[in-house]
């Protein structure tokens, strides 16, 4: 028969109870451990990466932007009048002189006001001429009659003098001199109304006449007007060069006004460059420009800068100063670098991504010995092109990742490999 054995149970149960304990001591320990190592540091490739190593010394400033070579001096033709495209003579890429006949251009309008201006200019010098020749004429009676007046006077005087001698010796009554000297009176005051009167018609002829020749000069401007439209159905170039454009087709009417044909000098060259507007704000003028032609550095400086920002850019003219390669030639694509300053002696790296000028960062700094990258704030200064100055929070031979880090935000260390 079977003996009953408690005590073997209680060992048993003993037992269980100290290796569940054990167990779960061995269970707190490993976590406690786990916990203080804290989380797993990921491991990135570091051929992934871009790395750049802090540097001490001068930092250029610079600011780059697209842009195109423009001539530098351009003529739009336009329109004198209303028309009608008869034949276009020249095609656009060629070589024009400032005579060279673009477009034929008609309008039997011009042609019959130009007929009118000429008959009326025609006819205002015939009636000019008309009145002078009038206002001789009568200009020479009155001086006829004031050289009447003279002779009259003189024979009234010497009959004075005459009646005066023998007027004393009583020969003559007195009464008959007086009445002599009455009528030399007469005459004297009719020689000085006839000078006068003879001074007053050269006034008026001259008023007169010069009436009639601003009335001529208004209509010889007119005529010389209509002249300049007839003459523009002949559409010249106006300067040597290259004609660039001619925005129209033979047997098109054409309001005045209108773009016709755009020549321009060829061998006069300048840059418009487009900089953003978050760079534009330290450009000004006469800085230095490097213009890559994409076959070679043409060397400028800054000629204008544009106040408004279309399209988030803001246009900066470039004057070339340096001989332009072969090949360059208008609205050629250019890349164009402005040098803004010289920064000496100061800590700068290579910019990082996102890295905007004056901000604050946090970028990975690099432990050679452990290949362990740790995040680290950073001040940065002011930026160039590809360069930014480091105000805090690194040394010189500082190694940081410049790349982007976006994808490990949730570490503060990363392992390279």
């Amino acid at each position: 028969m079977d003996i009953a054995r408690p005590e073997l149970k209680q060992r048993k149960r003993r037992r269980q109870l100290l290796i569940g304990a054990g167990l779960a001591t061995l269970l707190a320990a490993a976590g406690a451990g786990l916990a203080a190592l804290g989380p797993a540091v990921p491991a990135v490739e570091r051929a992934s990466v871009l790395l750049g190593a802090v540097k001490r010394g001068e930092l250029l400033r610079e600011v780059r932007g697209p842009g195109t070579l423009v001539p530098k001096e351009i003529r739009w033709i336009a329109a004198e009048t209303a028309a009608r495209v008869e034949h276009i003579r020249v095609k656009p890429g060629a070589s024009v002189e400032a005579d060279t006949v673009i477009l034929e251009l008609s309008n039997p309008e011009v042609d019959d006001q130009l007929a009118a201006a000429k008959a009326a200019v025609t006819a205002a010098q015939s009636d000019l001429a008309a009145r002078r020749t009038e206002l001789n004429s009568r200009l020479l009676d009155g001086q006829s009659a004031l050289a009447q007046a003279r002779s009259d006077y003189e024979a009234a005087r010497m009959q004075a003098e005459a009646e005066k001698t023998i007027a004393e010796k009583g020969i003559i009554p007195a009464v008959q001199y007086r009445k002599s000297l009455v009528v030399l009176e007469q005459l004297k005051g009719r020689v000085a109304i006839e000078e006068q009167r003879v001074v007053e018609f050269r006034h008026n002829i001259a008023a007169q006449l010069a009436a009639e020749q601003a009335r001529l000069d208004q209509l010889v401007a007119t005529r010389e007007l209509r002249q300049r439209q007839a003459d523009a159905l002949q559409v010249r170039a106006g300067i040597a060069g290259i004609l660039q454009r001619t925005p129209v087709e033979e047997g098109q009417q054409v309001a005045a006004g209108t773009n016709l044909a755009r020549v321009a000098r060829p061998g006069e060259l300048m840059a418009e460059l487009r900089i953003a507007e978050t760079q534009a704000k330290d450009v000004a003028l006469g800085q230095p420009v490097k213009v890559d032609t994409r076959n070679g550095i043409v060397e400028g400086r800054v000629l204008r800068v544009d106040p408004a920002v279309q399209n988030g850019s803001v246009q900066v003219d470039v004057e070339l100063a340096g001989t332009l390669p072969p090949g360059a030639r208008p609205d050629l694509s250019v890349d164009g670098t402005i040098e803004i300053d010289r920064l000496p002696d100061v800590l700068y790296v290579g910019r990082p991504a996102f890295g905007q000028p004056d901000a604050d960062v946090r970028l990975f700094k690099l432990d050679p010995a452990s290949g362990i990258a740790t995040r680290v704030p950073v001040q940065l200064g002011k930026a160039s092109v590809n360069l930014i100055e480091i105000r805090s929070g690194l040394d010189a031979g500082d190694q940081v990742i410049l790349s982007d880090t976006s994808a490990w935000d949730q570490h503060d260390r990363i392992r390279l490999k």
